[in-house]
């Protein structure tokens, strides 16, 4: 090599998981890469989705929970949500790999000729097609820093033994032969369960999962074993024994008081330490520092004080359709210091045809709605439970409650003002009634009407405020515009703004062409508040979203206090960059100077930075699903 420097090897970690979905594989996967990050090193993460959806964009949110949305569009699954929050990177859409996505792009090179005229097959072409996929995103810089990072953390959906996942479990198998055992470690996550009729741990079905995965080329390095209480020595003793794991890398995940606790819990069990031992990086690497993790677990177990939020929405069954919607809630209940109740209210329970039907569920839905501190109406599709929140938003406005819509739930307040303040009794979306004569939401004139996947306005778009002295602007720390992600096919009808203006609603922010209503505010109200967009998706702890801080500030009584911290940082950076000779350049996104304990850092052009971590979870949440 002629005393050239030796090119880095990109370090692999697999987690795959056993017995039964749903243990927590992707909180696993996460918290692995926040303790390496801890170590100094530079982490991606890439989720392997075996279905044959080419994305998530189309799956009902009752299948999969719900569809997380990236800045650059793509419609991924919840997993890369967690991957963005625990590890504070922005991802890309290649960072999820389904089947659907290499099949397609086989087809493709099958159909240009790519292949030269030979039979095409799952194995060479599909497994090859997966490694390439997985060799090329794994190189991609996530964390805002030039080169390639140092680990790339995978997760493979579903279960061994799944028949969809042969292929990349094929895939896979080779490629840890080719990349060498010293750039590859397999973590297996399985379950450990106690009957109640004997009250022991069972270890059978972890064994059964690590021979059916041994059976299929791999040998797990880690074994990260789930439980409802610690492992006993015995039990890890008979593990080791049995599935040819030295018995310090058998990892206890037991059930804890809050996610927080997950990475704390793998560095408490050296996880680190065998994964370094066996990857050995280049990079240097240190004992884990998770001081903040620690603080932040503290702060969530010790809350005492707590606020309600009454969530209204038609997927209420299923707390994964909107759990980047509950984590942000979080983040912002724990930047008030307080505990995060929520109400979950079925949106179609408040509608009048279930009072006549359904009697008790109704006043249950009600009751529910005003024993609430604040309500929120979250993004959806479909017509079911229209009638109900938008009884939810007349509510909240003509009692000022405080409220905040997202995506839907900004349009349907638009179209309660239409109705009960302009006195447009017919005032709908033409989403719900095509023939509305007051069509306050109309469909987008670039949508598509006939295919479904991918052809709504989709990914980071840039608002511009079109005052700073408004509430929402100064929660998001005065910037004059921020970048927020969306998913959208209807939007506010341009031609009614003057009428909805007059009623009393304040369109605050626009998209820059300055025809599309982004933001909107009730002056007259304590905090009524609508977004297009989805400020969910880029909420981290200790960077709460300014739009659900807004929501838990109002509604724990704390809204001046918080507006007058923002006012107060905001300064002080000002101040700082004046006296080191630097220009203040507004931060393309979103960033919050009240909640910085992360370290935040100043670029030399004077605009903020974030380094933090992320991770999440409502308080009742105690285990890894």
């Amino acid at each position: 090599m002629g005393g050239a420097e030796k090119a880095k090897e990109m370090k692999y970690v697999l987690v795959t998981g056993g017995v039964v979905s749903g243990l927590g594989k992707g909180v696993t996967a996460s918290s692995i890469g926040v303790v390496l990050k801890a170590c100094g090193l530079r982490v991606t993460s890439i989720k392997i989705d075996p279905y044959l959806n080419t994305d998530a964009g189309t799956m009902s949110p009752f299948e999969h929970g719900e569809v997380f949305v990236l800045d650059d569009g793509g419609e991924v699954d919840l997993d890369l949500g967690n991957y963005e929050r625990f590890l504070d990177v922005k991802l890309t859409k290649d960072n999820n790999i389904t089947t659907g996505k290499i099949y397609q792009h086989v087809i493709n090179k099958e159909r240009r000729g790519d292949y030269l005229g030979k039979t095409v097959q799952v194995v060479p072409h599909i497994t090859d097609a997966i490694q390439e996929w997985i060799e090329r995103v794994a190189k991609i810089p996530v964390d805002g820093e030039e080169g390639e990072p140092d680990v790339c953390v995978i997760e493979l959906g579903g279960t061994i033994g799944d028949i969809e996942s042969r292929p990349f479990i094929e895939a896979l198998s080779q490629f840890s032969y080719r990349v060498g055992e010293r750039n590859f470690c397999l973590v297996h996550v399985s379950l450990v369960p106690v009957l109640n009729v004997v009250g022991e741990q069972k270890t059978k079905p972890t064994q059964h999962s690590v021979q059916r995965l041994r059976a299929l080329g791999f040998t797990p390095s880690i074994l990260a074993c789930r439980s409802s209480k610690p492992l006993e020595d015995n039990v890890k003793e008979k593990l080791s024994k049995f599935c040819h794991v030295p018995i310090d890398n058998i990892i206890s995940l037991f059930d804890v008081s809050n996610i927080w606790q997950i990475p704390i819990l793998l560095k408490e069990q050296k996880v680190h330490e065998a994964i370094l031992k066996r990857l050995k990086p280049s990079s240097i690497s240190s004992e884990p520092a998770l001081e903040e993790w620690k603080k932040r677990a503290e702060i969530c177990d010790n809350l005492q004080e707590s606020v309600r939020i009454a969530m209204v929405g038609k997927y209420t069954g299923l707390s994964d359709s909107y759990l980047s919607v509950l984590k942000a809630l979080l983040h912002a209940s724990i930047a008030c210091e307080r505990k995060l109740i929520i109400e979950w209210v079925p949106a179609p329970d408040l509608e009048e045809k279930t009072k006549t039907e359904q009697p008790d569920l109704h006043e249950k839905a009600w009751n529910l709605l005003k024993g609430a501190d604040g309500i929120l109406v979250p993004g959806g599709f479909g017509d079911r439970g229209v009638e109900g929140k938008i009884l939810a938003a007349k509510y909240a406005r003509e009692n000022n409650i405080p409220f905040l819509g997202i995506c839907l739930g900004m349009q349907i307040a638009v179209i309660e003002v239409a109705r009960s303040v302009l006195h447009l009794e017919d005032a709908n979306s033409t989403e719900f009634d095509a023939k509305t004569s007051h069509p306050c939401i109309i469909f987008m004139p670039e949508g598509s009407k006939t295919h479904m996947g991918g052809t709504m306005r989709l990914g980071s778009r840039r608002t511009i405020f079109e005052e700073l002295d408004c509430l929402t602007a100064k929660l998001y720390g005065g910037v004059s515009f921020v970048d927020e992600r969306h998913r959208h096919r209807y939007e506010v009808n341009p031609d009614m703004i003057v009428e909805l203006e007059k009623a009393g609603l304040a369109f605050v922010g626009k998209d820059e062409t300055g025809k599309r209503m982004e933001i909107l505010e009730l002056r007259t109200h304590p905090y009524f508040v609508g977004v297009q967009f989805h400020p969910e998706y880029k909420s981290r702890p200790g960077k709460p979203s300014a739009p659900f801080l807004g929501l838990i500030a109002a509604s724990s009584g704390q809204l001046d206090t918080i507006l007058h911290k923002l006012t107060q940082e905001n300064q002080s950076i000002a101040n700082k960059a004046t006296s080191n000779n630097m220009s203040i350049s507004k931060p393309s996104g979103y960033y919050n100077p009240y909640m910085h304990t992360n370290g935040n850092g100043l670029l030399k052009d004077g605009s903020m930075t974030p380094k933090g971590n992320g991770i999440h979870l409502k308080g009742e949440a105690a285990g890894l699903a």
